[in-house]
């Protein structure tokens, strides 16, 4: 299983991408496009053409996952534009990336805080 954490590295193309292309395709992409490593543990995010979908490739020191969202209906309405190849997210930023909403909006849930106790 995925586990998306507060001290993750996401990282996301900004150029879509084929996605006739599986874990070896997009790690290539990791590697000459973006410049890191996909065995590092960071999380990359890459849409399609037409922005209905969008994968996410992790190396969990095991193995890669790969996860594939498709919309049913629409499209993703937020993408990062940018001079570089890829922009950062934080965990809860991606989290509302996959139910297809904008990570940059005001009401999306606050920074991740470490709560003190006692």
């Amino acid at each position: 299983m995925i586990q998306i954490t507060p001290q993750m590295r996401i990282l996301v193309a900004v150029e879509a991408q084929d996605f006739r292309k599986g874990i070896d395709g997009l790690a290539r992409i990791c590697r000459e496009v973006l410049e890191v490593d996909p065995f590092g543990g960071t999380l990359f995010v890459f849409r399609n053409r037409r922005g209905t979908a969008i994968k996410c490739l992790v190396y969990d020191s095991q193995g890669f996952w790969l996860a594939q969202k498709r919309l049913s209906r629409g499209r993703f309405r937020w993408w990062p534009t940018s001079a570089t190849a890829a922009a950062t997210l934080e965990a809860h930023q991606l989290q509302r990336l996959i139910v297809g909403g904008d990570p940059a909006a005001r009401d999306a849930a606050p920074v991740w805080r470490r709560l003190r106790t006692g």
